[in-house]
């Protein structure tokens, strides 16, 4: 499919034409698929940047969030419809920040991990289900390009062409299979999550923090990566254009003492004076700091350690949860899924550390539940895990 079958829309850039829009998407009949454009790599933030819609009566929209900033007209308009999104948690965080918040989803790419399909993006869905192959390749541009080139309208249309139909097909395949329930619970999950809340110390998610030891060092990469981070947003740009993780981490190893010693890093050598005098400061803030100032080595474990150390730590509980490992994934390959669909591997880790009291089905279920597990989840999962959690250790 190279074209939509109404042709490429008009881009909605003002409130006249968006009145329109909410007005024929709300007078129109069934779910209405929903995908948006962000800049990922390229501005900062998730913001959206074009937002993708079609639904039955009304045809297909596509609409400029940047001329077109509050949706919140068109969300109630359509609030109480079915909103079909492929991998919604990725589009659901930006289309909050425009005003637009489903009450109920069908999101295709969870339906399809749940239905067993080995390969869940749009164009293998698509293609395997609907028998469609769909022009692809501009999923990685700027969308904050103004005005956007009709080759990636065109790629914008598609992805919402087709979205009801493969909904509709994979409805019926989940029914078949006896899963249509579980992908309910699934959807309405997702769909009443409140808004994730704001990353505790993300500077330390730096790519190759691993190679940092010291606490001196890791105040170096605080400092920069705070340092980056103010300057992406005043520029809008991704922090890594800023300056590069791998830059950040050297200038933290090697601990320059001025702008000179900064510029022989490498991610430094083509930086004007001023921005290496910038980034030295940084540097030096981490050095000037006591050692009460300096962050602590990993963050606070709220859960149980990591899996390595449970041999020492619990031989007990690493027996456990070996058996339970196994015995989650034997299940998630007979009901045809992933084993992290069918339940989280932090929630085993945390039923295997803290086991219950009595670990009999009702307590096991409850356990489960507690963490958050959906019905059919500990449905499911609950007589493997009494089963391991109850089985004799091995006495090697």
């Amino acid at each position: 499919m190279l074209e939509p079958r109404e042709g490429i829309p008009p881009v909605i850039a003002d409130a006249a034409a968006l009145a329109e829009v909410t007005a024929a998407f709300a007078a129109g009949h069934g779910p209405v698929a929903v995908d948006a454009e962000r800049a990922s790599g390229y501005r900062y933030g998730q913001r959206a940047y074009l937002v993708q819609l079609r639904r039955e009566g009304a045809g297909s929209a596509l609409i400029d969030p940047v001329a077109c900033p509050d949706l919140s007209g068109l969300g109630a308009a359509i609030a109480d419809v079915e909103w079909v999104l492929h991998a919604a948690t990725q589009d659901l965080p930006c289309l909050r920040e425009i005003g637009m918040v489903p009450t109920r989803i069908f999101d295709t790419e969870l339906a399809g991990r749940l239905a067993g399909f080995p390969r869940v993006g749009l164009g293998a869905m698509v293609e395997n289900v609907l028998g469609f192959v769909l022009e692809k390749g501009h999923s990685a541009v700027d969308w904050s390009t103004r005005p956007l080139p009709e080759p990636w309208l065109r790629y914008a249309a598609l992805d919402v062409e087709l979205l009801v139909d493969l909904r509709d097909a994979l409805e019926k395949e989940l029914d078949r299979q006896g899963k249509l329930e579980w992908a309910r619970q699934e959807f309405d999950a997702i769909a009443s999550a409140p808004p994730p809340e704001p990353r505790k110390d993300p500077w330390r998610r730096t790519s190759g923090m691993h190679k940092v030891r010291r606490r001196r060092q890791l105040a170096v990469v605080r400092e920069l990566w705070q340092a980056r981070d103010r300057i992406a947003q005043r520029r809008d740009v991704s922090p890594g254009k800023v300056l590069g993780d791998a830059a950040i981490v050297e200038a933290a190893l090697a601990l320059p003492a001025d702008a000179q010693a900064l510029s022989a890093l490498n991610g430094f050598g083509r930086v004007s004076r001023r921005q290496l005098e910038q980034w030295q400061a940084s540097v030096d803030r981490a050095k000037s700091l006591s050692e009460s100032q300096l962050p602590q080595p990993g963050q606070p474990v709220t859960g149980p350690p990591p899996p390595r150390a449970w041999a020492d730590k619990d031989p007990a509980a690493a027996a456990r949860l070996s058996a339970a490992r196994a015995a989650v994934t034997a299940l998630a390959e007979q009901l045809s899924m992933p084993q992290e669909n069918l339940i989280t591997p932090d929630t085993v880790r945390r039923v295997c550390w803290e086991p219950p009291a009595v670990a009999d089905a009702a307590s096991v279920a409850a356990a489960l539940a507690g963490h958050g597990a959906r019905p059919w989840q500990v449905e499911q999962v609950t007589p493997v895990l009494v089963a391991a959690l109850t089985a004799p250790a091995d006495p090697r």
